[in-house]
């Protein structure tokens, strides 16, 4: 199907139906988002299956003069990964990678404090993982993401997307990556021309996300 979806909402219910549908009754699923846009949908997912949700922030680490390419990331939990293949073409001292690396962790963490507040990351060791945003293009801040979360010894990892470029699925296959992709229509583009509303998701609206899904007595924070 190439129909576009109405919103991140929309989205979501029907990713969370497919996963629902896929996985069954799972009491040892976590749901990871990609923020900002992938939070949204990463709610309806976890509320499909009833599972708790947290934000999985990856930062890029650009290579220095040349911050466009990157030569590795860093992401929740503290978890550094690096590009060897960039590294060696492009030798970057250990430093410098060090320097990039602190500055992009005061974001990181800024954006955790806004995102979470005070409370920790959840754990993910032996869980199922399931990895959310609201599309992929070519893939690179979600492939980040997977190396990241591997170090952390998850059980598994699924990638889910409403949509996404059909190369970029098939090429997280051929790297061994479980992924779901609900639709992969052609010519692709980018991932915003596949909603009807694609406004930005603030950083307010992910904060009250996190907190609805995981706070025993909160009130509905978004009226749908």
């Amino acid at each position: 199907m190439d129909r576009r979806f109405r919103d991140r909402t929309e989205a979501g219910r029907l990713l969370g139906q497919e996963l629902k549908r896929r996985l069954g009754k799972n009491d040892n699923l976590i749901i990871l988002a990609l923020p900002r846009g992938g939070v949204p949908v990463g709610f309806e997912v976890a509320q499909a299956l009833d599972a708790p949700l947290d934000v999985f922030i990856v930062r890029k680490l650009g290579v220095p003069g040349h911050e466009e390419l990157a030569m590795g990331a860093i992401a929740t939990g503290g978890v550094r990964v690096l590009n060897q293949d960039v590294l060696r073409y492009i030798p970057v001292p250990q430093k410098a990678i060090d320097d990039v690396a602190a500055r992009e962790q005061q974001e990181l963490e800024r954006r955790e404090g806004s995102y979470r507040g005070s409370r920790p990351p959840l754990d993910v060791h032996g869980k199922t993982v399931i990895v959310i945003d609201d599309g992929l293009a070519t893939g690179s801040t979600m492939r980040a993401a997977v190396a990241a979360l591997k170090k952390m010894q998850p059980r598994n990892i699924i990638v889910a997307v409403p949509v996404a470029a059909q190369q970029t699925c098939d090429e997280f296959r051929d790297e061994g990556i479980d992924i779901v992709c609900l639709r992969t229509p052609e010519p692709f583009q980018a991932v915003g021309l596949w909603y009807e509303d694609f406004s930005q998701t603030s950083d307010e609206e992910v904060h009250e996300f996190l907190n609805e899904r995981n706070s025993q007595n909160t009130q509905p924070a978004h009226r749908r």
